[in-house]
């Protein structure tokens, strides 16, 4: 294994690896093709971390995070907000006037919707943003552009035409760090997040006994995600997360009401908050 390496899903460049990079300076960013093949790298010992994108300001959760993570053996030992600042990327040669077509994930392509419409811009659908750097690089074309970050430029070897050409300004990805080893803050470190899973019984008024406990123990919920299990319409699974310690007295009361009317509950990890989050908490956003 090699010391200090961090995995991520996508090719170099993508905004996972920006992510990787500004959190973890001078590691060395592990690319993987798919969320699962990041988490076995990270099994399988061939790097120390993995970040994972599990929510978007603009386009919401990620939905196989949701769905793998509960399974996969791992804990989330950390959070990450990155900024996503797009850049119109072409080859040398290119200019404004002689794009037609811009090429992006189906995600970034809806949020440079105004460049889009001002450039008479076709947009075209790629697997994600780094590909469409690595594909525009490869063609080497005038007419055609990507959608991506300032590292997809640098590594593929593009121009920056425009910058931050993103619609809405507070476009951030939040990510989850994970590890194989479980480890949690010491429970005097202030502003503690905790993640959890859980399963209601199939009761009358079940969730909102479970989360009761949570309002009279003065517990923060920050996110609560519900989603399916196993394609059965009957069987809901939720994602929280929360402020505090797993083992400070008042989490501990709430999660002793949250499992008298769960079938399943699951803590996947504890970790300090990350400044991003305190500082929306402190303006109030």
């Amino acid at each position: 294994m090699t010391a200090h390496t961090i995995a991520f899903q996508g090719l170099p460049g993508a905004y996972s690896d920006l992510a990787c990079r500004a959190a973890y300076p001078g590691w060395t960013t592990l690319p993987s093709p798919s969320f699962e093949a990041a988490m076995v790298a990270l099994r399988e010992g061939r790097c120390d971390l993995a970040m994972l994108p599990c929510e978007n300001s603009l386009a919401g959760r990620v939905p196989d995070i949701h769905r793998l993570l509960p399974e996969s053996g791992l804990f989330v030992v950390g959070e990450h907000f990155q900024r996503v600042e797009h850049c119109l990327l072409a080859p040398k040669g290119a200019t404004l006037a002689t794009l037609k077509r811009a090429h992006s994930h189906p995600v970034a392509l809806g949020q440079v919707l105004r460049l889009l419409k001002d450039m008479k811009l076709q947009a075209v659908i790629e697997a994600d943003t780094a590909g469409a750097a690595h594909l525009v690089a490869e063609r080497g074309g005038i007419e055609d552009a990507a959608i991506a970050s300032e590292l997809a430029a640098e590594i593929y070897g593009l121009e920056i035409l425009r910058r931050n050409v993103e619609d809405e300004e507070h476009n951030t990805t939040r990510f989850y760090v994970m590890s194989r080893e479980r480890t949690y803050p010491p429970i005097s470190a202030p502003d503690t997040v905790t993640t959890f899973v859980f399963r209601v019984r199939s009761v009358p008024a079940a969730l909102y006994k479970a989360l009761g406990g949570f309002a009279t123990n003065g517990v923060n919920m920050t996110k609560l995600e519900s989603y399916m299990v196993g394609g059965r319409f009957s069987a809901t699974q939720f994602l929280c997360d929360v402020d505090g310690h797993p083992d400070s007295p008042a989490l501990q009361r709430a999660f002793e009401e949250l499992a008298f009317f769960t079938k399943e509950f699951r803590i996947l990890g504890a970790y300090p908050a990350h400044p991003y989050r305190l500082e929306q908490a402190a303006s109030g956003d």
